[in-house]
């Protein structure tokens, strides 16, 4: 294998390793957010719980995060509305990442 097909491989799989920590940083914040939603609508810790698998599983139904907005939009009605939600997204992404680099060490 020459010099460059060596970098070239590098760099794949550098994008891949990112791209699989993003993913996983991404499930974490939707589930970080489905805890605060249920915190807001009084669920108990077992119906917490559920609830943020629920808003993990809404991301899945099209490209970016607009899904698990409307989902946890309509779910909190006037508690929050959409603005809220993308800010505490914001908001959660650095915790999300800074957990996964924990469990990694």
């Amino acid at each position: 294998m020459t010099t460059f097909d060596e970098r070239k491989k590098a760099f794949e799989n550098k994008y891949a390793h990112d791209e699989e920590m993003l993913f996983k940083a991404t499930a974490r914040r939707n589930k970080l957010v489905g805890l605060w939603a249920a915190e807001l609508l009084g669920k108990s810790d077992d119906e917490a719980a559920e609830y943020a698998k629920e808003v993990v599983r809404s991301d899945f139904e099209e490209a970016g995060h607009e899904d698990v907005v409307r989902k946890v939009a309509a779910d909190l009605g006037s508690k929050a509305d959409a603005d809220t939600i993308r800010a505490k997204m914001d908001e959660l992404l650095p915790v999300a990442k800074a957990q996964i680099m924990e469990e990694l060490d």
